[in-house]
C-alpha cells in the first residue's frame, strides 16, 4: 500500500488518541498532545502510555508535545481525540487559530447539557471551516494500539475529502471506508455506548446468550429510530459505525461501556464504577441526554430508559430488566 506522508496532530493522549497516534506514527509524522505535561514527558522516555495503555509500547517516530498552537504547526490534518465534554473547550481554543487544515473527531456522543451531537459543536464554533469529518466504528483502542486488524468509517459532508483522508490513513492493519454520512456514524458511535451498559447488565445478571442476542437487536432498532428522526440514513445503521461498533462493544469486554452494566448488575453504585474504571464511559452521559431527547422527539427507546432509570433513577437492575420483558406486545417492525 503506497502512503503519502501527512503531518498529523492528535489532540488528546487519552486511550484512543494515543493508539491512533501510534498506529499512524510509521506512516506520519504524527505529534499528539495532551494537558498534561509530566504525562507526555513520561511517554516520551519510556515510550509507553502508563496510564491508559499500560501494555503497548509507543513507537519511537511518535513526536509529543504539550504546547497546543505548536502542536498544530504546519499540520495537514487535526484530529480530535478528546472526550466529547471537552470537545467544546478544544474547538474553542482551534477557532483562536489563524488558519487550519482539515479537522476530523473521534470522540461520541452528545454534548453534555445541550444535547448537541460533534458535528453541531464543530458548525458553532468553526462556523467557516469546510473541511471536517468523523472517524467511528467497531475499535478498541488497545488493539488498535498492538496492531490488530481494524475497520473504521471516515464520513464528510465533503466526498473528495472523505476518499482521500481514508486512503492516506488507512494500513496495513488499519482499513478505513469513506462515507458521507456523518449524522448516522455520529449516532451509531454515540448509542452503542448505552447499549454496551444495556448488555453488561443484561449479562451481570446471568440472563443468558438468548437475552444478549435479543437486547443487541432491539437496541440496534432503537439506534436506527433515533438515527432516522436525525437524518441518518439506514444503510449506515447496518454498517461498520452502526451494527459493527455495537456487537463489539455489547460483547467485548474491553468495553468500558459494557464493565460498568456488568458491575451495576452486581450492585456497585455508578460513581465508585467510574473512579475505579479510570477511563470515561460515554455511555453513562449519552444514556441521560438520549433518553431526555427521545422523549422530547417522541421517539420510542425502551432500552435507553431503563439504562437511564437504572443510572440516575435507583431503579434495580432486576426491575428494569422486569420492565422491558412486560411491555406491551408489538409488531417487530
Amino acid at each position: 500500500m503506497n502512503i503519502t506522508p501527512m503531518k498529523l496532530a492528535v489532540l488528546g493522549a487519552g486511550a484512543w488518541g494515543t493508539a491512533l497516534a501510534a498506529s499512524w506514527a510509521p506512516h506520519h509524522h504524527v505529534t499528539l498532545w495532551g494537558r498534561n505535561r509530566s504525562d507526555l514527558d513520561a511517554m516520551r522516555t519510556q515510550r509507553i502510555n502508563t496510564h491508559y495503555l499500560p501494555d503497548c509500547p509507543l513507537p519511537d517516530a511518535l513526536h509529543f508535545s504539550a504546547d497546543f498552537s505548536d502542536t498544530l504547526v504546519e499540520a495537514d490534518l487535526i484530529v480530535i481525540a478528546v472526550p466529547t465534554g471537552g470537545l467544546r473547550a478544544t474547538l474553542t481554543m482551534l477557532g483562536t487559530q489563524p488558519s487550519l487544515p482539515p479537522v476530523v473527531w473521534v470522540c461520541k456522543g452528545f454534548e453534555p447539557g445541550s444535547r448537541k451531537l460533534p458535528h453541531q459543536l464543530v458548525s458553532e464554533l468553526l462556523p467557516a471551516h469546510p473541511h471536517t469529518g468523523v472517524l467511528s466504528g467497531p475499535s478498541f483502542a488497545q488493539e488498535v494500539a498492538q496492531g490488530y486488524p481494524t475497520a473504521l468509517t471516515l464520513a464528510s459532508h465533503d466526498t473528495a475529502l472523505a476518499q482521500r483522508l481514508a486512503e492516506a490513513l488507512s494500513g496495513q492493519r488499519l482499513r478505513i471506508y469513506a462515507h458521507d454520512d456523518v449524522v448516522g456514524v455520529e449516532i451509531g458511535g454515540a448509542l452503542k455506548n448505552v447499549m454496551a451498559i444495556a448488555a453488561g447488565i443484561c449479562d451481570g445478571l446471568q440472563l443468558g446468550h438468548n437475552a444478549r442476542a435479543a437486547l443487541i437487536t432491539r437496541g440496534l432498532a432503537e439506534i436506527t429510530r433515533l438515527g432516522s428522526r436525525f437524518g441518518g440514513h439506514f444503510e449506515t445503521f447496518m454498517g461498520l459505525s452502526g451494527l459493527g461498533d455495537l456487537i463489539l462493544t455489547t460483547t467485548g469486554d474491553l468495553s468500558r461501556n459494557r464493565q460498568v452494566g456488568l458491575r451495576i448488575a452486581r450492585g456497585q453504585a455508578l460513581d465508585t464504577i467510574l473512579g475505579e474504571l479510570g477511563h470515561v464511559a460515554e455511555g453513562v452521559t449519552t444514556a441521560r441526554e438520549v433518553s431526555a431527547l427521545a422523549t422530547e422527539l417522541g421517539v420510542d427507546m425502551p432500552i435507553t430508559r431503563a439504562v437511564y432509570q437504572v443510572l440516575f433513577e435507583g431503579i434495580p437492575a432486576a426491575q428494569a430488566v422486569d420492565g422491558l420483558l412486560n411491555r406491551e406486545i408489538k409488531a417487530e417492525f
